[in-house]
């Protein structure tokens, strides 16, 4: 399937690569498969999220994409019968600019199923949930597949209540295509942990909140 993303000019300059690095997955461990991050040999060491009220810098936005479809239902869990790939897990959390945690915001996901298609006649790969008390998010999904003229990703849109709409897009580490891809940025790159039973993908958001 081709894609005919648009190139969205380039938004000021952030070190978002220096936040993620010091992000540390913050779902509960119920979100969580057992053993996905601890102490435990091979962990990835990462360090805790700032402390609340230490400045941070907002997420760098991406284009929509002409794929994006309004309504999308409420749901967590994206791998319905029929969604063809990888299993993964997405987690992370919402913070304002302050490091604080943005309860009830609504975030949208839709992305390409593990083959590289979109639904565009129902709502696989699409739905949207809302962060709880704690900021956290949480979702249940595939490992997009790869179509001409992208490099692996996932659509993302955060709003905060009564605050703006941010759209962004979330990439893959280690990918050949990231390269060639306009759209791609490292500061929207994915912490990566594979369990051994499932792989784990974590981003934490920085949103305005009015």
């Amino acid at each position: 399937m081709m894609a005919n993303d648009d190139r969205v000019p380039e938004p000021s300059r952030v070190t978002r690569r220096r936040f993620l690095y010091s992000v540390v997955i913050t779902a509960p461990a119920a979100f969580l498969p057992a053993g996905s991050f601890g102490a435990e040999k091979g962990q990835p060491d990462l360090k805790p999220t700032p402390a609340a009220g230490k400045p941070l810098e907002l997420t760098p936005e991406e284009t929509a994409g002409p794929f994006f479809r309004p309504n999308s239902p409420a749901k967590n869990n994206f791998r319905e019968q029929g969604v063809k790939g990888d299993p993964l897990k997405l987690v992370g959390t919402v913070l304002d600019l302050k490091g604080r945690p943005v309860k009830g915001a609504l975030i949208d996901f839709w992305h390409a199923d593990g083959a590289g298609d979109y639904d565009f006649k129902g709502f696989k790969c699409r739905g949207h949930q809302f962060t709880d008390a704690g900021g956290r998010y949480s979702l249940e999904t595939v490992v997009p597949g790869l179509y001409p003229g992208r490099t692996r990703h996932y659509h993302v849109r955060i709003q905060a209540a009564h605050g703006p709409v941010l759209t962004t897009q979330l990439f893959f580490p280690n990918e050949a295509r990231n390269a060639e891809d306009s759209l791609f940025r490292p500061d929207l790159l994915l912490i990566m942990h594979d369990s051994g039973t499932a792989k784990v993908a974590a981003f934490d958001f920085v949103i305005r909140t009015a």
